[in-house]
């Protein structure tokens, strides 16, 4: 019995190492942001009212707008954003960065 636990000593300390642990870091990752995010969404809410973000995108002028839309900004600023803060949380993990 023992040389077959020798045999698979190798691949079982890989599931261990390899599979098992990177799971529950990605479940404890998960979790945390999670809870984090609509913790984080009521506290910046407090902050922002529609009439000051109503006022602020009134003062926008015609042209900028044209080519906000033109440029597709409303699609690609989120997009950048969630790719540059991806990457950034990505680099901070020690599993896999």
């Amino acid at each position: 019995m023992i040389p077959v636990l020798t045999i698979f000593s190798p691949l079982l300390t890989y599931f261990l190492r390899a599979v098992v642990v990177k799971f529950l870091v990605f479940t404890a990752v998960i979790a945390l942001v999670t809870f984090l995010v609509p913790f984080a969404v009521k506290w910046v809410a407090g902050f922002i009212s529609p009439q000051a973000l109503n006022g602020a995108f009134s003062g926008i002028p015609d042209g900028v707008w044209y080519f906000a839309d033109f440029f597709a900004l409303d699609y690609g600023l989120p997009l950048v954003f969630s790719a540059l803060v991806s990457r950034f949380l990505i680099r901070r993990l020690p599993v896999i960065g």
